[in-house]
């Protein structure tokens, strides 16, 4: 895993306190004393004011750190204005609404947002920060479940109390990383799902101008065709996560069974034991970052990661081929538009790089741009509502093996028993309802008419009894 989770990357060289032996002109005797109560006095404090957060990982922290990481951000000096002389906000919700104008011919999706909104830095961390906490949380409690279970009986009934203020300190840790990773993040993203997850509050499409702006300063190309563009691949993903319900929910529980599958090697506990010295707190720091604790990718996980990957690249070449369809050549730079964008991901940005470090994943570029040559190809062959009409159910979209294959794919929708039955598999299902139940209601008439109570279940002995049949069966079965 090129990524380790959260609470297994290598601490900062540059963090190391003044009591590192490492550093010349250390105090000793009574004044490292000293200085261990000052510790544990901030500790204390610490503990306190990071709020009272409780499980695997201290939001509260999280937002904390992120906000303050972005408190020097003056994200009001924004030059975007609308056509109409308004100011940011305006300028945002025009090029929505004109972009939702373009997406209606190029989709059979209708609109999913109904409100697009203008974003600072630090109102994307506080408005995403619920979805960050469902994909961090199951991560990160089973990183310090796994910790728990490999320590000795012995040892957990030793450590008593320790092992909450321990459970406290993984949080803050977990925390703090998480809210470096925001801030970080929050500084480049330019709309809310262009991580291709659906990050903020449902129909609510939000760009963040500020950013957009740095964006948009070495393309050589108007602001306003770039606000368009980027708000035109906003509406699409919002279209995509509001008209397919069971999306947002598989992209989530890919996550989690991902990370249900974390353990840590119980014998690595051992050669990281031998290897501190007490006496030495850079030799805590130096095991820590060894790798010897980072957690090993099972067979099922890189499954999960596999399907995660491939989900994700259909959702973002869906968007890819919708939007270039629907701006067509009212942009003269969509094309260098589209592929600034893929580049983008392509290099590994921050959204790439705070993910993989989440769940050990990276999108790989590769995938992206197969998903999106296979919608294309689809929409060409089969018309839009075919190719929107995949995501009615999980069952009917893409795998891996047809991004290898796309021709082979576009070849089988083109069977009329293989894809006109199945485009809408809740009236398949309604259907296969009625047949049963004109079955099991047709099945007393076959066996010679109304019958007995028993034939009017299907056959089935009737739980409730009359009294007169308990009394003719106890004398039936009576010995003679």
């Amino acid at each position: 895993m090129s990524n380790p989770p959260f609470g297994f990357g290598p601490p900062d060289p540059d963090k190391r306190g003044d009591n590192d032996p490492s550093n010349p002109g250390q105090p000793g005797g009574a004044e490292a004393f000293n200085q261990l109560g000052q510790m544990l006095s901030q500790l204390g404090q610490m503990l306190s004011q990071a709020g009272s957060s409780s499980g695997p990982v201290n939001y509260d922290l999280a937002k904390q750190i992120a906000l303050q990481n972005l408190s020097g951000r003056d994200d009001a000096k924004i030059g975007f204005t609308s056509e109409t002389g308004g100011d940011s906000a305006t300028a945002v919700r025009d090029a929505a609404h004109l972009a939702e104008l373009w997406l209606d011919a190029a989709t059979i999706l209708p609109a999913g947002a109904t409100s697009t909104v203008s974003w600072s830095a630090r109102t994307w961390v506080e408005k995403t920060l619920p979805t960050w906490q469902r994909l961090c949380d199951p991560v990160a409690q089973q990183v310090s479940g796994a910790w728990m279970q490999a320590l000795p009986e012995e040892a957990k009934q030793a450590a008593g109390p320790l092992l909450s203020m321990m459970g406290q300190m993984g949080g803050m840790a977990f925390g703090s990383q998480l809210g470096n990773a925001l801030a970080q993040l929050a500084q480049e993203v330019l709309t809310s799902t262009e991580v291709g997850l659906p990050l903020g509050p449902a129909a609510t499409s939000a760009l963040l101008p500020a950013n957009i702006e740095k964006f948009t300063e070495g393309l050589e190309l108007p602001a306003s065709e770039v606000l368009v563009f980027l708000a035109a691949r906003e509406a699409a993903h919002q279209r995509l996560f509001a008209h397919v319900p069971w999306l947002r929910q598989r992209l989530l529980a890919t996550v989690e069974e991902f990370a249900h599958g974390i353990t840590v090697d119980t014998s690595a506990l051992e050669s990281l034991a031998g290897s501190i010295d007490p006496a030495n707190p850079a030799s805590i720091e130096e095991a820590m970052s060894s790798g010897l604790l980072e957690p090993q990718t099972t067979p099922e996980q890189q499954a999960a990661l596999k399907r995660l990957e491939t989900l994700l690249a259909l959702v973002e070449g869906w968007v890819d081929v919708v939007v270039a369809e629907a701006i067509g050549d009212r942009l003269p730079g969509a094309d260098a538009l589209r592929e600034t964008l893929r580049r983008r991901r392509a290099t590994g940005g921050p959204a790439e790089q705070t993910f993989a470090t989440l769940v050990g994943l990276e999108l790989r570029p590769r995938r992206m741009r197969a998903a999106s040559s296979l919608w294309k190809l689809v929409g060409d062959r089969h018309g839009l509502e075919k190719r929107d009409g995949l995501w009615s159910h999980p069952d009917l979209m893409p795998t891996a093996e047809d991004l290898d294959e796309p021709l082979d794919f576009a070849d089988r929708l083109s069977e009329p028993a293989a894809l006109d039955a199945d485009l809408d598999p809740m009236a398949e299902l309604e259907r296969t309802e009625k047949a049963e139940r004109e079955a099991r209601e047709a099945k007393p008439d076959a066996e010679g008419g109304a019958g007995s109570d028993a034939d009017s279940k299907g056959g089935e002995t009737p739980t409730d009894e009359d009294p007169k049949d308990e009394g003719k069966k106890d004398e039936g079965n009576s010995p003679s």
